[in-house]
């Protein structure tokens, strides 16, 4: 795990952190099995990475095939597009939080739902 982010971690860090993308909750650096994920809502089990020159694309295709076995979706963007073309990226986020709704239902005063409940529908709690 690194403590030092990237610029373009940085940068991107600033949109997410505190629920300020869609009201979606991110955490950063998260240890999920043998892997470091940069960015992760875990109530949509979606992560985000950014990947510099130190990432290698069959290493990055090994981590994303785990990772979504596991049951996650994994969202990639390079350094360039995020320091150079941050609306872009963020759309691109936004919309997959909005692909993947909430695991379970929000907490008040917590992470919002994009997606309305029917009332028909049988929740398992």
């Amino acid at each position: 795990m690194r403590n030092a982010p990237t610029p373009a971690e940085k940068k991107l860090w600033g949109h997410l952190r505190a629920s300020r993308l869609d009201g979606v909750k991110f955490s950063r650096q998260i240890a999920i099995g043998p892997f470091i994920a940069d960015f992760c809502a875990r109530s949509r089990k979606l992560i985000v990475e950014v990947d510099g020159s130190q990432h290698g694309e069959i290493e990055d295709v090994r981590r994303t095939r785990w990772l979504e076995r596991e049951g996650y979706i994994v969202v990639r963007f390079t350094n360039r597009q995020v320091l150079v073309e941050t609306e872009g990226v963020l759309m691109v986020i936004v919309a997959a939080c909005r692909d993947c709704p909430p695991l379970t239902p929000p907490v008040p005063g917590g992470e919002s739902a994009s997606v309305e409940v029917s009332p028909d529908i049988e929740l398992p709690y």
